[in-house]
């Protein structure tokens, strides 16, 4: 994701990367709506939980779906930044690339949102689309101008600290410190205060300014992941090992710390943080293995091509409703099977029409690209 052009080079990517990417995206682009039939058709109550985030604290699988994405996006900087800088390409030019796709997102966070059908005075400024250009913006810049590993340790660990150090001492006028509750913790106290426009939680908003901040933790995890990707001396199950040891280390560390500090997506804590990259770790690691090293990739070319439209897939969606459109070809059909049954037909038939038209993108070489 790293031009404006709509023309791109698929052969010259990492196809586990985009994989991975596909994965993920393939879960809000109708992928959850699916397995949520499914366990209602087979009464796996268990996996329809799954499919819905935890209502505040605790993790479930499909609070792994942005920071997973952020993740990605971190891990494909080296690759579109390092490279760039060791062909010795003017550190001011990337500057001022990364910075044009920052501000684009924000536009287009602000765009999907809705912002401009009504009043822009109750519109929401903040978004997802936003976070994860505020997110890459800030790990590349410790990528440019960090070029020592200690030095974007020393970011990443004060980022994750700072951000518990908010979170866990610093008071909130009237009800103290370390109340990590959505009227009490500092996220909001601080969104209530500064964020413009309407707030996604009412008293908070989970893409809001302190966890934009705490964000850029997971994308500098994910530039750490691409550079153990990149390292040209290191052989792939040496690659597979600091992939999986990073992702066990990681995930122990949230579990030790969350005995009393909580892992919160919606206030983006850091033992969130630290969890949600492990795993991302061990994900990444998992298609590095199976698809880059054993050449298992049949099966993940469903969701390469999901992966190289991401944000085109991500916007096309918020537009257009797949689910009608596959009814008004299905509607005979499913009305006669029963509201599950026919729930399955139109939700299958949808992700099959989408992954058709990027299918089509891909074979014409039209890659959206921020």
């Amino acid at each position: 994701m790293t031009t404006t052009s709509l023309r791109s080079d698929p052969h010259k990517r990492l196809y586990s990367l985009d994989a991975l990417r596909g994965f993920d995206m393939f879960w809000i682009t109708g992928g959850g709506f699916l397995f949520i039939t499914i366990a209602q058709l087979t009464g796996a109550t268990w996996l329809e939980g799954q499919m819905h985030h935890v209502r505040w604290e605790g993790f479930r699988f499909y609070d792994l779906i942005f920071p997973l994405f952020m993740f990605i996006s971190g891990a494909a900087i080296p690759f579109a930044v390092e490279s760039k800088l060791e062909k010795n390409v003017p550190s001011r030019k990337i500057f001022r690339k990364v910075l044009q796709r920052f501000l684009l997102l924000i536009l287009l966070g602000v765009f999907y949102n809705g912002a401009f059908r009504g009043n822009l005075s109750e519109a929401r400024f903040a978004s997802v689309l936003g976070q994860i250009g505020f997110g890459y913006f800030f790990a590349s810049l410790v990528v440019i101008y960090g070029r020592l590993l200690r030095t974007r340790l020393f970011w990443l660990a004060g980022i994750l600290l700072a951000v518990a150090l908010l979170q866990l001492v610093v008071p909130v006028p009237g009800i103290g410190a370390g109340v990590l509750t959505p009227e009490g913790c500092i996220n909001g106290f601080i969104d209530r205060a500064l964020l413009p426009g309407r707030l996604h939680g009412g008293t908070f908003d989970p893409e809001g300014l302190l966890c934009n901040v705490s964000a850029i933790g997971i994308t500098l995890m994910g530039t750490f992941a691409g550079n153990i990707l990149r390292r040209k001396n290191w052989g792939d199950w040496q690659k597979i090992g600091w992939l999986s040891g990073s992702g066990v280390a990681l995930i122990l560390l949230a579990l030790v710390l969350g005995t009393f500090y909580p892992i919160i997506k919606s206030c983006w804590t850091t033992t969130f943080n630290l969890l949600a990259g492990g795993i991302s770790f061990l994900l990444l690691a998992f298609f590095f293995l199976v698809i880059d090293h054993w050449k298992f990739r049949g099966w993940a070319f469903y969701f390469r091509i999901i992966g190289m439209n991401s944000i085109f897939v991500y916007l096309f969606t918020r537009l257009v409703d797949m689910q009608r459109v596959t009814s008004f070809f299905t509607g005979w059909l499913t009305q006669s099977m029963g509201e599950l049954a026919g729930q399955l037909v139109t939700a299958t038939g949808a992700l099959a029409l989408l992954w058709l038209l990027l299918y089509y993108m891909y074979k014409k070489e039209i890659f959206l690209r921020l």
